[in-house]
């Protein structure tokens, strides 16, 4: 063990923090997870089976949707819907820049051309008004992100889904057990796909899922997922060739015991949040946590602190430099989209979509599960102070 004094004072009071690093994300793990995977390592069948029929049934009931098709991943989730509904080369998909890489990249990933839109500041998630002004002849999609569990304006969406016949896709790869006036994520895009790695609550170690209640398009993506078993004395190469996409009996038996643990699991969650929030009420010059008016439950998906618009990149960075010096996991939250290497290629620049990179130079990650002691968050959090003071005042942290 080491000991720091962080008392404001140095009256010698101390933090005893372990040698061991400490990691962004920490599954929440049981024996039950264990036991469940040693009995499909047990069963003659490894691939995706019974198991992976339980996990779907489970999850389809959990969100109240009448179709849930398991992939191996939120990215391959995206891809599936898209090709589902015939979405290609030539066809444009709005999206925002403020997101997981994979999952938005996977519209590019099967040709078409991502449309990117602009946040709003405080709950960083698309506005309807910013993705009605990218629509054109060539839009086939919209697809909107639960930004890091805060819910987007689902009221907005779905009226603008109704007036353009547009269909929604709603991403909650960062959003499980959030809640809009009362309903569940995942329920509110005309398909919804979650991801299951880390560092969402429910880890099963890669893999996803997609959600829907429109008959046609559920089977549409499981054609394009896989061939059943009973097709496989045959090649059917088809107008909608099959990916192989399929999750593992072994995948699937970790979502399960998690999915029935969901709620055992965000509370505790909850927990890190509140002992995370009593340090942060003492944290000058950071934006405070931001829950929208209409949003009834959040579970943040990583925690982020948003640095004050009189601090820069630099100041985000060497925070995080300090972080990692003392052991500790923190990251960007995000590096927009559009200014990565193959959208930069494609004309994208710095200065098209403000309040996302205003937001994205400003905003720490800092390690999130239900393993953080109170000391460690304390330590996270000094630490972040002292370096976000010394960058202020332009000398390097004792």
């Amino acid at each position: 063990m080491t000991e720091y004094d962080y008392s404001d004072e140095g009256e010698g009071q101390y933090i005893e923090i372990p040698d061991e690093p400490i990691p962004l994300s920490d599954p929440d793990l049981t024996a039950q997870e264990l036991k469940a995977v040693e009995a499909v390592l047990r069963s003659p069948f490894l691939g995706a089976g019974p198991v992976v029929d339980e996990f779907e049934k489970a999850f389809s009931k959990y969100l109240g949707r009448r179709y849930a098709i398991a992939v191996p991943s939120g990215t391959l989730g995206l891809a599936l819907i898209l090709l589902a509904q015939g979405v290609g080369p030539g066809d444009e998909v709005i999206a925002p820049s403020y997101s997981f890489r994979e999952c938005a990249q996977a519209i590019a990933a099967i040709g078409a051309t991502p449309v990117f839109i602009d946040i709003d500041y405080w709950s960083g998630c698309v506005a309807a008004s910013k993705a009605e002004a990218k629509i054109s002849e060539k839009t086939r999609a919209i697809v909107v992100l639960n930004s890091n569990g805060h819910p987007a304006n689902w009221t907005a969406f779905r009226a603008l889904a109704e007036k353009t016949g547009l269909p929604i896709i709603e991403d909650c790869s960062e959003s499980i057990g959030s809640r809009y006036q009362g309903a569940l994520v995942g329920t509110f895009g005309d398909a919804s796909f979650f991801d299951f790695s880390q560092p969402s609550p429910l880890v099963c170690g890669e893999g996803g899922m997609i959600v829907t209640d429109n008959v046609d398009l559920a089977m549409a993506v499981r054609r394009r997922r896989s061939h059943a078993l009973e097709e496989r004395g045959s090649v059917a190469v088809t107008s909608a060739p099959a990916l192989q996409a399929k999750m593992s009996d072994i995948t699937a038996a970790l979502g399960l015991v998690q999915l029935s643990r969901i709620d055992e699991i965000l509370e505790k969650r909850r927990e890190t949040e509140q002992t995370y929030a009593k340090f942060v009420q003492a944290f000058e010059g950071i934006k405070p946590p931001y829950v929208g008016p209409e949003v009834t439950e959040l579970h943040w998906f990583v925690y982020v602190v948003h640095l004050g618009t009189r601090y820069d990149r630099k100041t985000r960075d060497s925070i995080i430099e300090e972080l990692v010096l003392e052991q500790v996991e923190g990251a960007p939250y995000c590096t927009p989209l559009h200014l990565q290497r193959h959208y930069f290629e494609r004309g994208w620049r710095r200065g098209d979509l403000l309040v996302t990179e205003k937001v994205a130079d400003r905003a720490v990650a800092l390690p999130f599960h239900s393993h953080l002691s109170p000391e460690q968050i304390e330590f996270i959090m000094a630490t972040a102070k002292d370096a976000l003071v010394s960058a202020n005042t332009g000398t390097a942290p004792l």
